[in-house]
């Protein structure tokens, strides 16, 4: 039922959002600093976190919904024909709804806190310029996120598809969690690391300020992630014909 589904990801990504940039937010918000004081310790964190968050949501939320939690993997999963254009929107737009709700409780339960500052700890969200650790460009981080998510994508449609579960019958999760993390120890010092447009947008809303103002560029730029490796996926990785015994049987 999509309605079920929807539900599904508009939940998931509420979830990931609250862990997953609430510790981002422990990590590096000015005065709060928890995790640690060094960058590597709050890097280290905040990506085991994501990766380990969407690993955990692949395996309870995934047999109803396939747990894309991201509008760059609905638009990989478009791209590659895997789903129809007219249930991705409900997608895109139960993962938006998500993201900012769950942006919306972290930054509630942030604000009864005693070191929270609001505009001043800001929320995890991304940012190139003096919004970046390293003040990477507005091209540097357009490229970075291009690629972060191009690999993200690439490896969800790879271990879900029908060669992938014939490989690895229910072991999808793993690398999907991994792959995540992988690419959040990269791109954190970079731009905080947007890969999903999703988990951009809800945090920015409430940060405000400069975070909003670049909130596009990390919706645009893990779309066009996606596009590419939906595209590259159907070329490199042609799936193969369904099992002849099995057909026959269900004939």
């Amino acid at each position: 039922m999509l309605a079920r589904k929807l539900a599904v990801e508009a939940l998931g990504t509420a979830l990931l959002v609250f862990f997953a940039v609430g510790v981002a937010t422990l990590s590096f918000g000015d005065g709060i600093a928890l995790a640690g004081t060094s960058l590597a310790a709050g890097v280290v964190a905040t990506a085991l976190t994501f990766g380990l968050v969407m690993l955990v949501l692949v395996y309870s939320l995934g047999p109803v919904s396939g747990c894309h939690i991201n509008p760059a993997v609905t638009v990989g999963f478009v791209c590659s024909g895997r789903m129809p254009l007219s249930e991705a929107a409900g997608y895109w737009l139960a993962q938006f709804v998500g993201g900012i709700a769950g942006a919306a409780v972290l930054y509630g339960v942030m604000r009864t806190t005693a070191v929270y500052q609001p505009g001043v700890t800001g929320l995890g969200a991304n940012g190139w310029g003096d919004e970046s650790d390293v003040g990477i460009s507005a091209g540097g981080a357009f490229a970075a996120e291009v690629v972060l998510t191009f690999l993200f994508v690439f490896v969800v449609l790879s271990v879900t598809s029908r060669l992938g579960h014939r490989n690895a019958p229910g072991f999808a999760g793993i690398p999907i969690g991994f792959a995540l993390a992988v690419v959040h120890l990269v791109g954190i010092p970079l731009t905080s690391t947007s890969v999903n447009p999703a988990r951009a947008l809800g945090p920015a809303i409430f940060a405000g300020g400069g975070a909003l103002g670049q909130v596009w560029l990390f919706i645009l730029a893990p779309v066009v992630g996606g596009l590419i490796a939906g595209g590259l996926h159907t070329a490199l990785l042609p799936q193969p014909e369904p099992d002849a015994s099995k057909a026959q049987k269900a004939a």
